[in-house]
């Protein structure tokens, strides 16, 4: 139950600063009013996100959580494992719009979340360090896996290859996203384009993993 409640004051807090943010723009909000509405203290916020910027742009965080467990896998290649989370990730925001009350109204918003982010140098600069943070973790990984440090460019340009399949889903999605296509056309799609880039890496990384 505590788990649970947990969960529910991170996702409140997430959700209403993200709403306030797209209303009034994110440098405009400071993070005391977010905690006041929701009802909490400021620092009930930062026990929950450590920055600003993480109240809207978190995901990274399960995003090394899954690298960590599938790319230590030595039976799958690693293109596979992370086309997977990515999919995976992809079916969890389609279902979440495929749930929505008005899934039109969901995509807007989520339209207008992509242009804050786009819009805001203090967000996209977050995002670049999550990103470094993401390679770093599958560089590491990746390392373990060949006997090689970690600094060396191999597992590094490896690991940003890989990582760079999420900027391709990330692409795809607001290309086909927000027109008139339906989910299922939707996730085909992205998941065709993110095929494609897989495709790229693959004969490489496999040739570099099985020496």
């Amino acid at each position: 139950m505590r788990e649970r409640k947990k969960r529910l004051m991170r996702q409140q807090l997430s959700d209403t600063a993200t709403e306030m943010f797209m209303q009034r723009g994110f440098d405009a909000v400071r993070v005391s009013e977010v905690a006041e509405a929701c009802g909490v203290s400021e620092q009930t916020v930062f026990n929950y996100f450590p920055t600003k910027e993480s109240l809207v742009l978190d995901r990274w965080d399960a995003t090394a959580a899954s690298l960590r467990s599938s790319l230590a896998d030595v039976g799958t290649p690693p293109v596979t494992a992370v086309q997977r989370i990515v999919a995976g990730e992809l079916g969890d925001l389609l279902s979440w719009l495929g749930g929505q009350d008005d899934p039109v109204r969901a995509r807007a918003m989520m339209r207008r979340f992509t242009d804050l982010v786009e819009a805001t140098a203090a967000l996209r600069a977050h995002q670049r360090d999550a990103r470094d943070q993401v390679v770093a973790v599958a560089a590491g990984i990746l390392a373990e896996r060949i006997g090689l440090s970690p600094d060396a460019p191999e597992p590094r340009i490896a690991a940003t290859a890989l990582v760079g399949l999420w900027d391709v889903k990330a692409d795809a999605v607001k290309k086909h996203l927000y027109g008139d296509l339906g989910l299922d056309e939707v996730r085909e799609r992205v998941l065709a384009e993110v095929r494609r880039a897989a495709q790229v890496i693959d004969g490489g990384l496999r040739a570099w993993i099985d020496g």
